[in-house]
């Protein structure tokens, strides 16, 4: 039987919708645990999750059947659906687009460091600005009338 191997690591980048700093500290550490669950369960194991009030930051190794849009699809909607599952009264709600940019093995832990070092970075560029500098280091092209939903 021949084999199929993939080493595809992604950080994935979203905003709560509006930026609106929706993830509280309380919520934060249950969102990314559930998330956690909720790619080891679309065999796209988490490696680092991150973020402040308004955005989140994902590094996840993509299986050699999944794909990013799936992924970042069922994740938004399943843990949105999860807050306001366990929180009724909490008006929750994630962006419509995001960010997914490779990483190679060789910065996995480069980015994993990042992602831990995010309440830091923010208190000198805010999420827009470093949202566009991903953009422009990846080479994309953006219209900022749909970018920010």
């Amino acid at each position: 039987m021949p084999q199929s191997f993939a080493c595809l690591h992604v950080h994935v980048v979203f905003s709560t919708k509006f930026r609106e700093p929706l993830i509280t500290p309380d919520l934060a550490p249950r969102l990314y645990s559930y998330l956690g669950g909720a790619a080891r369960v679309a065999e796209a194991p988490l490696i680092a999750v991150g973020g402040i009030a308004d955005h989140i930051h994902l590094l996840v190794s993509l299986g050699r059947c999944e794909c990013v849009a799936d992924l970042v699809r069922d994740l938004k909607a399943n843990s949105s659906a999860w807050v306001h599952a366990t929180f009724p009264a909490a008006r929750f709600a994630w962006q419509g687009g995001y960010g997914a940019f490779a990483v190679s093995k060789s910065n996995v832990e480069a980015v994993r460091a990042y992602i831990g070092r995010q309440e830091e970075h923010h208190r000198k560029q805010n999420y827009q600005d470093e949202y566009r500098e991903f953009l422009t280091r990846h080479e994309q092209e953006w219209d900022e009338r749909y970018v920010w939903d």
